[in-house]
């Protein structure tokens, strides 16, 4: 994937290449010595407050499932460090990135619909009820005639 191109993830979902901003930073993990010299991670920032592909309804839930990968601006910070180069770090970032706008574009659930119990379950329920009650009844004192 180039950078030129607009990532499409749902009809109300577009990453476009401008809201993009990477860091490349020095990466802990797999690498021996040249982690100490290489920037190989990589910080995708996404200013999803601003972003003019996504509807509202998808820019207010990206922000709330990043969670504290959020900044008070509305900018989604990912921190990709796993591989030892940088593009395949810039390709965990951005697939990472894709995947929580994908979880956010989701449709909402449908509402529950109410149930209620039948007639037959209540009237079991009922009855048991009326048994147990009359056994704890007949654990009182004995009257002596």
């Amino acid at each position: 994937m180039s950078a030129d191109d607009k990532i499409i993830i749902a009809d109300d979902a577009v990453i476009h290449p401008g809201d993009l901003h990477e860091d490349f930073i020095r990466s802990s993990g797999p690498g021996g010595q040249n982690v100490n010299k290489v920037a190989t991670a990589v910080q995708l920032r996404f200013d999803a407050a601003n972003a003019p592909g996504l509807t509202e309804r998808v820019r207010d839930r990206t922000l709330k499932l990043a969670g504290q990968r959020a900044t008070k601006d509305g900018v989604v910070v990912i921190e990709a460090g796993r591989f030892r180069t940088q593009e395949q770090n810039r390709a965990d970032a951005r697939a990472r990135l894709t995947a929580l706008v994908a979880k956010a574009a989701e449709p909402p659930p449908p509402p529950r619909k109410k149930t209620r119990p039948s007639k037959g379950a209540v009237e079991r329920r009922l009855k048991t009820k009326a048994g147990r009650s009359t056994v704890k009844k007949l654990r009182g004192r004995v009257e002596n005639d």
